[in-house]
């Protein structure tokens, strides 16, 4: 997705029904009736050759309490705060109302990019309100019916110069990964630069402390902190030079059990969150001292190392903890045990409060990053490989011996290998746990995710699967004929 667009307006100004339009589907509900829609829906919108992602909102009211109404426009406030575009929609049919005039100036001050839109514009009967929508102050408003289809090229041409944009943009933010080695390529791993740096995202449970910590590294308070949980909602990007490394950093919110995310902006906070551990390159998991290791913790390590990034585990507030030493000792052999996937991956205790540790967490990632770059040549992996099968042959199930013909590197970020051998479906798990646990010791990978593919020769054989020799050229001519007979 290139970017994402939300549909804002007040109640029954047809959002809904443009929505549907633009995902194909009837996936919101419809009706004459004002405040059908109540939450925020999103969905894969396609226009033309454009795919983003957009997002229906509920209608904007003048609220300002806890009612149901309030909610409804604190929920649509946020979308907009989370919308690269807004699409301000007014009915054509009915005109520009005081409440419009209200909500074009919250818009004006809080989104990013602001299209007009008047819509039921179909007919000289609109042409009235069309021309007063100009009054909003937010450019020429884009003539459009979203039941009937009309107007969607005018969308299209509005939207095509800011999707650019936002591909150009997303393509320098998107990490590299599963970088192709060539054994030819004498370019050593990269290094963060100004245009490109290293892209770290912070990632924890609610008050574990991960805007605090963020906070200390920048040196001044950027980020709203406090003692109650849940105060960070967006995932919030900053570039900072760390010890004169180059560093885009992201904030997330706090990610708690599914279950417990009942509040619709909590999903959607949660959702940035996993948004931005793909934007990041080293994953930082920053645990609580008091009660590290819940299952939650354990969940956004897995899902860190599943999308194949470097992670440095952190355990906040160490400054409270009387008995260190101890505590420590049960860290690591917490940490061994229910995170066998992330062996020896960096475990720094910090205080993101007084600012000790930093300097060891920021050394823990650069290292982090350094060995998630990391290449071996396939003349050292070959050799290591023929130890490892000498000291522990791979099993023959069935009785059909597994032969392991030589291994080679196929990509870095993370490090990925291949070994070609005869029968790879039938080399067990455990055998390949002992071959990467094997890689992570003898070439200093600790920690970082290791992937290995058993791979057949068998597919290059081109007599696989024949039976029958091919005939000669000769058989046809020494073969009685059909005809002969």
């Amino acid at each position: 997705m290139s970017f994402t667009l939300a549909i804002v307006g007040r109640p029954n100004v047809g959002k809904s029904t443009l929505f549907n339009r633009l995902v194909g589907k009837r996936l919101a509900l419809v009706d004459d009736q004002p405040g059908v829609t109540r939450d925020l829906r999103e969905g894969e919108a396609r226009l033309a050759d454009l795919r983003f992602t957009v997002i229906d909102t509920a209608g904007l009211e003048e609220v300002t309490d806890e009612s149901l109404q309030g909610r409804m426009r604190r929920l649509t406030e946020r979308a907009v705060d989370m919308a690269d575009i807004c699409l301000f929609m007014v009915d054509a049919r009915v005109g520009v109302t005081s409440t419009d005039e209200v909500f074009a100036d919250i818009l004006r001050k809080r989104a990013k990019h602001v299209f007009l839109a008047a819509n039921k514009a179909e007919g000289a009967v609109a042409d009235a309100g069309v021309i007063e929508a100009w009054n909003l102050g937010l450019g020429e408003p884009l003539r459009i019916s979203a039941e009937h289809g009309e107007g969607m090229s005018d969308l299209h041409a509005a939207l095509m110069p800011l999707a650019d944009d936002f591909k150009r943009t997303r393509t320098v933010e998107t990490p590299l990964t599963d970088v192709d080695v060539s054994e030819d390529d004498e370019e050593g791993p990269r290094k963060p630069t100004g245009d490109r740096p290293l892209q770290v995202a912070v990632v924890g449970r609610p008050n574990a402390g991960k805007s605090t910590l963020i906070n200390e590294i920048l040196g001044e308070d950027r980020l709203l902190t406090g003692p109650e949980a849940g105060i960070t909602r967006d995932a919030i990007s900053l570039r900072l030079e760390w010890d004169e490394m180059p560093v885009r950093i992201f904030d997330t919110a706090g990610m708690r059990k599914k279950a417990k995310v009942q509040d619709k902006l909590e999903k959607l906070s949660v959702g940035d969150g996993l948004r931005a551990v793909k934007f990041a390159e080293v994953v930082i998991v920053l645990l609580d001292a008091a009660i590290p290791f819940e299952q939650q913790d354990l969940r956004i390590a897995d899902l860190a190392e599943r999308e194949g990034r470097a992670v440095v585990v952190a355990v906040n507030k160490w400054d409270i903890e009387d008995d260190k030493q101890n505590k420590l000792r049960d860290l690591r052999a917490s940490f061994e045990r229910l995170l066998p996937q992330l062996r020896g991956a960096p475990l720094v205790t910090v205080s993101a409060k007084t600012g000790k540790g930093l300097d060891r967490l920021r050394s823990a990632v650069e290292k982090a990053y350094d060995v998630w770059n990391r290449r071996v040549t396939t003349a050292q992996l070959n050799r290591w490989l023929a130890g490892m099968v000498e000291a522990h042959p791979p099993p023959a199930p069935g009785g059909r011996r597994i032969k392991l013909r030589y291994m080679t590197q196929a990509k870095t970020r993370p490090p990925g290998f291949v070994v070609m051998c005869s029968h790879p479906d039938k080399v067990p798990e455990s055998y390949s746990r002992y071959l990467v646990n094997g890689l992570r010791v003898d070439f200093d990978m600790p920690g970082t995710p290791v992937r290995l593919t058993m791979r057949s020769q068998s597919d290059k054989n081109p007599y696989k699967g024949k039976t029958k020799a091919a005939p000669s050229k000769l058989r046809k001519h020494l073969s009685p004929r059909a005809h002969d007979k």
